[in-house]
């Protein structure tokens, strides 16, 4: 089964997943294609101004020596990549016509969302003849949206989970083929929580790829009824997070 995967640069979390699946799942990737981490045309500064504005400047400037850190270490998805023989190239846009026909002339099997900001639109999501997964690091239908991990901890959640479910037009949804399901340590500050919780994804998604391949997948229809959704957060989430002694770092 030929497989592409469409996801964003992360040199913090992300290495460590692409380099547990490549291993673990050799030859199933033809590529891996990388999009900027930034939400609804930001500019890097746009992006970076509204986390500082969210979780304050020092925090701010923690993750970006966190991730000036990655880069003089030489940590990205593109390095993991050149480790497994993978090709791995950055594109802006995952919906633009010319990547669809890339995409075909290609024609892969499954193509695989990890952490990818961007809107997958019909033409995308109609091309791989056996559907597109997406990894959602939340107990789905619950937590649908945005930075699921950090809305668990400052709601006091006891449990999380990863969720791996088969794309529709809809946000985070579509049918759910697994999902796994853990405790959260009343310690856990939100970068243990993301390490962990990618840590979980990559296994579980090798599972899901292997029960694909065997013919045992089952699918089950995601009720959105019964779920909830999260955008970016505010100040009084933010003062929540910290009131009940949780840390981003």
């Amino acid at each position: 089964m030929k497989a592409v995967y469409l996801t964003t640069d992360d040199p913090i979390y992300l290495p460590a997943f692409y380099d547990r699946v490549l291993s673990g799942a050799p030859g199933r990737a033809q590529a891996v294609f990388v999009v900027p981490p930034l939400y609804k045309k930001q500019t890097m500064w746009e992006a970076a101004a509204r986390y500082a504005r969210t979780f304050g400047l020092l925090d701010a400037l923690r993750l970006t020596g966190r991730v000036l850190g990655t880069r003089l270490r030489g940590q990205s998805i593109a390095a993991t990549c050149r480790r497994h023989g993978v090709p791995c190239e950055e594109i802006a846009d995952v919906n633009a016509p010319e990547f669809l026909s890339r995409l075909r002339d290609m024609s892969p099997d499954l193509l695989i969302s990890v952490s990818c900001p961007q809107i997958f639109k019909p033409p995308l999501i109609e091309l791989p003849p056996q559907g597109i997964l997406n990894i959602h690091g939340a107990i789905l239908p619950q937590y649908r949206g945005v930075l699921p991990s950090f809305w668990m901890l400052a709601n006091g959640e006891k449990k999380a989970g990863v969720s791996i479910y088969y794309v529709d037009s809809r946000i985070d949804a579509g049918e759910l083929c697994g999902q796994r399901i853990y405790d959260i340590p009343s310690d856990e500050t939100l970068d243990g929580f993301l390490r962990r919780s990618k840590a979980i994804a990559a296994e579980l998604l090798l599972e899901v790829l292997s029960n694909i391949e065997s013919g045992r997948i089952t699918r089950r229809a995601l009720n959105l009824a019964e779920g909830s959704y999260y955008s970016w957060p505010d100040a009084l989430a933010v003062r929540r997070f910290r009131a009940a002694g949780r840390r981003l770092w």
